[in-house]
């Protein structure tokens, strides 16, 4: 018999390499691989993850780097008549919500994932106060939540008032590098490695900060990614005299390389989900510092022998924790194997399911 969930619907912005998008495709990947169909609404095509888009994907182009270009998703959604809509990620809730405003009862399913933190300490108390509100409104266009851990889905029922069986855990598939062809050149030396979007929320500007004041002047600093922070980030560190040691080299393809040579991994984000990178460092038995940007974090760094985790306004902690890192002769962790290998068979069952229910309705 076929599958209820025959044709899957999802949607992206862009193709500039971010967290979000590049599970998106890997689990499209899937998906396809088990005979699915899938469709991706997609904004812009250029990109770093251009490279990434699975075979077989049907791809409608938008042609437009702009968010509002998303808002045409109702359209092409009546058109297409998918079974089952995914929403990749929190940026992209807006347009879900107007999809379903759109559509009424004519819209598919949409099974919504939280790939970012639902509290928020970086936000002033007005738009606290909006976003708050904004959440308690998702269980009137979202038909399930996929949460990436236990502590995350606890959030999530908690701000959205969503009753516990419209909640699924199911954690992000590992990253399937493919050999990069062009991999960024890394320092001759022992390094600290920070890896993600140069982008506000990701604050690099905290670890390069504390980076000029450890006390070892010998290690560099590697932070791999690209985006609209690189200008502001390339001053900071010219100002602070460390030029020599601190290297933005771009977007890397396959990262596993800089993170088995690291000798720490960083991330100090003001707010995160469940940070992928922390668990592909320790996959290859690389330590982590990282600020306490959501509950995962804590859920992943789960014991002192594997990372440190600071305060996010901690500047001396942050300080301390590479000190501790970076003295010689500290050990390394034991490799832990990242969760997740059936996620899209997971993501399969769960659509199935909710696709069946609507039709049994």
């Amino acid at each position: 018999m076929a599958p209820p969930a025959r044709h899957i619907l999802t949607f992206a912005q862009t193709l500039d390499g971010g967290g979000v998008e590049r599970v998106q495709l890997r689990l499209a990947a899937a998906w396809i691989e088990a005979g699915r169909r899938v469709t991706l609404l997609l904004g812009c095509g250029e990109g770093p993850l251009a490279a990434e888009l699975p075979r077989g994907i049907e791809v409608v182009a938008l042609r437009s780097a702009s968010y509002g270009a998303l808002y045409a998703a109702s359209r092409h959604i009546r058109r297409l008549a998918p079974d089952v809509i995914f929403c990749a990620g929190n940026h992209y809730t807006s347009v879900a919500a107007w999809t379903r405003l759109r559509l009424g009862t004519t819209c598919p399913p949409i099974v919504a994932k939280a790939s970012n933190a639902l509290t928020r300490h970086d936000q002033g108390a007005i738009f606290a106060a909006a976003y708050r509100a904004w959440l308690r409104l998702h269980p009137r266009f979202v038909d399930h939540l996929v949460a990436m851990s236990p502590a995350l889905a606890d959030e999530a029922i908690a701000a959205m008032r969503l009753p516990r069986d419209r909640v699924s855990v199911i954690a992000n598939p590992p990253a399937l590098h493919a050999p990069d062809p062009a991999p960024p050149a890394l320092p001759d030396a022992r390094f600290v490695l920070g890896i993600g979007r140069l982008e506000p929320q990701k604050r690099w500007d905290r670890l390069i900060d504390a980076f000029a004041r450890i006390e070892d002047d010998a290690v560099h600093l590697v932070i791999l990614g690209d985006g609209a922070m690189r200008d502001a980030l390339s001053r900071r560190i010219a100002a602070l005299g460390v030029a020599d040691r601190v290297h933005l080299p771009g977007h890397a393809l396959d990262p596993r390389p800089a993170l088995a040579r690291a000798a720490v991994v960083a991330l100090t984000s003001d707010y995160e989900g469940v940070p992928g990178v922390l668990r592909e460092a320790l996959a290859q038995g690389t330590p982590v510092i990282a600020t306490d940007a959501s509950a995962a974090v804590t859920e992943i760094v789960a014991a002192p022998a594997v990372g440190t985790v600071v305060a996010r306004n901690d500047a001396i902690g942050l300080v301390a924790a590479l000190d501790h890192w970076l003295a010689p002769g500290r050990p390394r962790p034991a490799p832990i194997p990242e969760p997740g290998s059936n996620a899209a068979a997971d993501y399969l069952a769960l659509f199935d399911r909710i696709v069946a229910a609507r039709v049994k309705a």
